[in-house]
């Protein structure tokens, strides 16, 4: 069935890919944050170990919204860790890193995530799609708060 929604095929297309690379960047920020989880150490390991935590569960949460975004604008969600490698700006890490270069990774993938959100709510804007207007300004304020916890610990 056809979409009567207010927006054509290209505008819900143009939305849906950059959702898509939100999409991409928040499951691989969702990985980082929970292998930091996993592998911090040191005086601090508690907290950051808590914190990171509370981060990846959020993430969680969003990345099931942004993905339920892109069927709701009639498209299907490329899902797989190719995909998300391919439009990620985010890179995975293959080594432990120190509790320091681990907060600082993760504020530059918030930072990431924040100016991408700041362009799609833009793009959203002009097609007239407060939906996905509002899920971006829900998401930059929970990067923006994510990445002020973040650099609150350097």
């Amino acid at each position: 069935m056809e979409l009567d929604t207010g927006m054509n095929e290209e505008q819900r297309a143009a939305i849906s890919g950059a959702l898509s690379k939100i999409l991409a960047d928040d499951y691989l920020l969702y990985l980082k944050t929970q292998n930091f989880h996993w592998n911090v150490t040191g005086p601090e390991f508690f907290s950051l170990h808590k914190m990171f935590e509370k981060q990846y569960v959020e993430l969680a949460e969003a990345i099931d919204e942004i993905a339920e975004r892109i069927r709701a604008l009639g498209f299907y969600v490329e899902a797989t860790t190719e995909a998300f490698r391919k439009f990620s700006s985010i890179k995975e890490d293959h080594r432990v890193l120190s509790k320091h270069e681990m907060l600082e990774q993760l504020v530059k993938g918030h930072e990431i995530v924040i100016r991408e959100s700041r362009n799609l709510s833009k793009l959203a804007e002009k097609h007239n799609d407060p939906g996905t207007v509002d899920l971006m300004g829900r998401r930059l304020n929970a990067h923006e708060k994510a990445a002020w916890m973040l650099r609150s610990q350097l």
